[in-house]
């Protein structure tokens, strides 16, 4: 029977080699309830829990989600004339035995019946469902509006639609695009408005909403009407009835069991989510930083399966006498799917258990009243250093991730040849499927716009020089550190030069430079991977040699001081295509 925990042993290595017990003794500090089902012993106890629900979870998208993908894929959800919805049986299927499982609630904590998990396990989860059907992960994967929920709504709301997270009653939905605001989510016009009665209704029109169909919707829409930027808004949940409707399913080039529903809101009756005109500002931003990670991990998947499939088709393939894995050139390619997987994995769960660090010693800092003066003042300097990292490393997995998918993906129809073109194999879909990743959640562009603040304000320095600090006995990765260490030399003097010049320099050097950060951030993670494990010695060598020798081309750019793409836009481009 098909297990994607158990059969992914990259998977399994970084379960070990991530310390989850020390992440699940501050995960479960002071959060055990009396009345739950079942409350971990020790340490030991919780992270031999965390191994058994993943492999439930790889259970699952191995028996049941991964089988109906296909069909899926085909057919996809169904827009019924009174604007709801109806998802299409398989997708049905896969929801409800991922209820059955308990998986629906998995970083709620106990108290709501949710499993109490550290982001970094939902994330292999999560990597997992992808690997299954990409577009079932984004209902699985849509979590992090409960966890919205639990971290600013009061409490009467919490205790009315948690448990219904938990138990898989409801699916909910982020709604924030409009036709006219995309990116530029200050520029939010759906009206939030208070009756005679003081109660808020909810008007206006959203597009591109991911499982807009949802029972729970998470809605930014503008309170402040004299405000028209982003302190105009505030967050609102309102449940799915006759006065919000689905008018429109994109019809999409992938994820088509994901359904992507432009809404109509008309006297939609809302409550408030925490405080007004924080909901762009305080609310959305974390929720969408929690969404860009699960993203990247949707990538990971997705990459995960193309590869395995490109991987088996070298293998049993045969031309001219001999599998075609036996030709360099496919050799490499097959090789480098698997290293730029790796690689984009280990950036990943890192930013992941930073991501738990800063949450659980948030937790710390709001709940415990008894915290000695020297312990919060240091928990405090933990806060804003968490904070910094997190928002360099998130932006960062997310742009990776989803880049590298691409690749992999396309990579993965190349090794298949004429038949990766066809639908006879996965390999298209998987393509398909890919492309949305570096586009939804914001654009690789605006994720490497997000992560240059950090890599040029001294966050990656402090980060890069602590990763430093590790001494290596083997000579091997001695000197694949000192590699590093003289990478990141290089990109130091890169990013002190663009200071020189103006700040469109920054921005239009910012890629080459994240490029290069995270280049040196993956580096020493997979040298760390390396000490326990000597083929990750070997997947350390390959991504070190290969991706410093384009640092050192990018940083040759920088260095150049060429603005012709901005500077000469105009005749570069050429002129504006005329529609006839």
């Amino acid at each position: 029977m098909a297990n994607f925990f158990n059969d992914n042993q990259d998977l399994q290595f970084l379960f070990d080699h991530l310390d989850l017990a020390e992440l699940a003794r501050i995960q479960e500090e002071d959060t055990r309830n009396g009345d739950a089902d079942y409350v971990p012993a020790d340490e030991a106890d919780m992270v031999d829990n965390y191994r058994r629900i993943l492999e439930i979870a790889g259970q699952v998208a191995g028996e049941t989600v991964a089988p109906n993908a296909e069909q899926v894929d085909a057919e996809g959800n169904t827009l019924n004339d009174d604007g709801t919805v109806t998802l299409h049986p398989l997708v049905r299927e896969n929801l409800d035995r991922m209820a059955q499982a308990d998986l629906m609630g998995f970083t709620l904590p106990r108290e709501f019946g949710g499993l109490n998990c550290p982001n970094v396990v939902y994330t292999m989860a999560t990597e997992m469902v992808s690997r299954a059907d990409a577009s079932f992960m984004n209902m699985f994967g849509l979590q992090g509006i409960a966890e919205t929920i639990n971290a600013f709504a009061n409490e009467e709301i919490k205790a009315e639609v948690l448990p219904r997270f938990a138990s898989g009653e409801v699916t909910g939905a982020m709604v924030l695009t409009e036709p006219d605001a995309g990116s530029d989510l200050q520029a939010i016009r759906l009206r939030a408005e208070q009756n005679d009665r003081g109660e808020w209704v909810l008007n206006g029109v959203k597009r591109f909403i991911t499982n807009g169909c949802g029972e729970i919707l998470l809605t930014l829409a503008r309170s402040e009407p004299e405000i028209s930027d982003g302190r105009g808004l505030s967050l609102f949940i309102s449940e799915r009835s006759e006065k919000v409707k689905v008018r429109h399913l994109e019809n999409k080039l992938g994820i088509h069991g994901s359904p992507t529903c432009e809404l109509v809101y008309e006297d939609t009756p809302a409550l408030l989510i925490g405080e007004r005109q924080r909901g762009l500002i305080t609310y959305v931003m974390a929720l969408m930083n929690g969404a860009r990670v699960g993203i990247a991990a949707q990538s990971l998947g997705i990459a995960e399966a193309a590869f395995r499939l490109a991987r088996t088709y070298a293998h049993t393939r045969e031309q001219f006498g001999v599998p075609i894995e036996r030709f360099p050139a496919v050799a490499e390619m097959v090789t480098d799917m698997r290293i730029a997987i790796e690689a984009a994995r280990a950036l990943t769960y890192e930013t992941s258990r930073v991501c738990d660090h800063e949450n659980n010693n948030l937790r710390i800092l709001e709940t415990k009243t008894d915290i000695a003066k020297d312990e919060k003042k240091r928990r405090k300097q933990l806060s804003r250093a968490f904070k910094r990292r997190n928002a360099m490393l998130t932006p960062m997995s997310k742009y990776y991730c989803s880049e590298m998918c691409n690749r992999v993906a396309d990579t993965g129809i190349q090794v298949l040849g004429g038949s990766g073109y066809m639908k006879d194999y996965a390999a298209e879909r998987h393509l398909r499927d890919a492309r949305i990743t570096n586009i939804y959640e914001g654009t690789s562009q605006l994720q490497v716009l997000a992560a240059i603040r950090g890599v040029t304000s001294g966050v990656f320095e402090t980060y890069a020089t602590e990763l430093e600090q590790v001494d290596y006995d083997d000579a091997k990765l001695a000197e694949l550190k000192q590699k590093l260490v003289d990478g990141k030399a290089t990109l130091t003097e890169a990013i002190t030069f663009t200071k020189t010049r103006t700040s469109t320099y920054v921005d239009l050097s910012a890629r080459r430079l994240v490029d290069g950060a995270i280049t040196i951030i993956i580096g020493h993670l997979l040298l760390g991977q390396g000490t326990r494990c000597d083929r990750k010695k070997l997947v350390a060598r390959r991504f070190i040699d290969t991706r410093l020798a384009v640092l050192a081309c990018d940083c040759q750019q920088v260095f150049s001081g060429d603005m012709l793409p901005v500077e000469e836009y105009e005749r570069l481009a050429g002129p504006v295509p005329v529609v006839e």
